[in-house]
């Protein structure tokens, strides 16, 4: 079995900003007086809203704003900022809560704690420490932002732990029922999916929530990156993964959600889905018939050939393009020899191996992937670039996915300890005093 401290680890949403220097440095934002305009004096000191008297001043929500959006990959725009900030003051009363739920329990967190999280942050980003602080000073956040986020959000793990994840025991029993299923279900469609999930308390948020939803939606179909929005915003376990939730079968999912996603295309997002207490909002990362091989997760290596032509160019030099290419292709022998033979032709280059999968790609590309052997150059034809062809380096063909005890055991104890945590974060606002002002 595996034990309750490493289990209750799987919870931590202590990565919650784990691509955030990668997200700033890919984006390059740099926030404008235009969409955070500076504050007075006195509504940098005003109350945005206080929770069992602890206060939230209109400063921590503006920051929080910030950080928000730089880590989650919403265009900062003065509309979206507007439209996020009730969730995020949202967040703020829920962050206030927990910390006094985990002072209520004596628990403790320590600066090493924070710092720790800071330092594998920048570690994974490639950067250190202070370099990720100075980046968010010249982006308007400050320091205390990020830390005060981290704090919250390792406070409230360890109060999952402390008092929630010693009562769940996975038995042996559970754990082969849900094999058991997953066996009959085999010949099921199965859906590689990712989920945002917003709760509301009573009716009187249920169309705050609804729009809400479906304004994350909006910006997610407009490129916010589906794993750092659920990361700043899902309420489910799954946010500490960008909210992946592996393979499912239709079986598996709620009426509601196997609907909407079986008419989903691959990579697309769903409209909210409502639940009994909030709104799902599901990505299809890729689908398959059963548990048997999926070519959508066929992977390749790959390396894309330009040979650069203006988009005016007069048809002699086109044909002439076209004729390098084809030498080219039929001259080619390794990927490893490649670069060096795209340089005879002036002009001409080529890319950096690259790892792609089959969802990834669009048609007609994915099936002529999907038809080629590694080894094997394959023409592209003209774009705005000029004459384009894509080497095949490698493939690795799907096998297949048969799930483990280890880990039917582990995502039978998150979805247990997650619904326990939801419910006593419900309690804590509902028997909390909050006045917004």
């Amino acid at each position: 079995m595996t034990q309750v401290s490493l289990r209750a680890d799987l919870l931590t949403r202590k990565n919650v900003i784990s691509a955030f220097c990668q997200l700033l440095l890919g984006i390059g934002l740099v926030y404008s007086a235009t969409v955070f305009p500076a504050r007075a004096a006195g509504e940098v000191l005003g109350i945005a809203a206080i929770v069992n008297d602890a206060v939230i001043s209109k400063y921590d929500l503006d920051q929080r704003v910030r950080l928000v959006v730089a880590t989650s990959g919403i265009q900062p725009t003065r509309e979206n900022i507007e439209r996020i900030r009730e969730q995020v003051l949202r967040s703020l009363v829920d962050e206030k809560l927990q910390m006094q739920e985990a002072g209520r329990l004596e628990l403790e967190i320590e600066d090493e704690a924070v710092d720790q999280s800071i330092t594998g942050i920048a570690q994974r980003a490639g950067m250190t420490s202070d370099e990720i602080i100075e980046y968010l000073d010249e982006s308007g956040v400050n320091e205390a932002a990020l830390r005060n986020q981290i704090t919250a959000d390792v406070a409230w793990n360890r109060v999952i732990s402390a008092r929630f994840a010693p009562l769940v025991q996975i038995g042996d029993d559970e754990i082969d029922e849900t094999l058991a299923r997953i066996n009959n279900d085999a010949s099921q469609v199965q859906f590689q999916l990712a989920e945002i999930y917003l709760s509301f308390d009573n009716p009187s948020q249920e169309r705050e929530m609804a729009q809400g939803a479906q304004r994350l939606v909006e910006q997610l179909r407009a490129g916010a990156p589906f794993p750092n929005v659920a990361q700043q915003f899902s309420q489910a376990a799954s946010a500490a993964s960008g909210g992946d939730i592996g393979w499912v079968s239709e079986s598996q999912l709620a009426p509601q959600i196997s609907e909407a996603v079986a008419r989903m295309d691959v990579g697309a997002v769903s409209n909210p889905i409502r639940s009994l207490n909030g709104f799902y909002i599901m990505q299809l990362r890729s689908k398959r018939q059963g548990l048997g091989p999926n070519p959508l997760e066929t992977r390749f290596q790959v390396m894309q050939v330009v040979f650069a032509l203006a988009a005016d160019a007069p048809e002699r030099a086109l044909q002439g393009r076209v004729a390098q290419a084809n030498k080219f292709r039929s001259e080619f022998r390794t990927c490893a020899a490649a670069p060096e033979q795209v340089a005879a032709y002036p002009g001409a280059r080529i890319s950096q191996p690259s790892s792609v999968t089959a969802a990834q790609l669009r048609n007609p590309m994915r099936d002529q992937l999907l038809k080629t052997e590694a080894g094997t150059v394959v023409p592209i034809g003209r774009t705005e670039r000029g004459i384009e062809a894509l080497i095949v380096c490698d493939r690795k063909d799907d096998v297949g996915n048969q799930p483990t005890r280890d880990s039917i055991e582990n995502t039978l104890f998150n979805q247990e300890v997650s619904m326990m945590a939801r419910r006593h974060l419900r309690d804590l606002r509902r028997d909390a005093v909050i006045e917004y002002r």
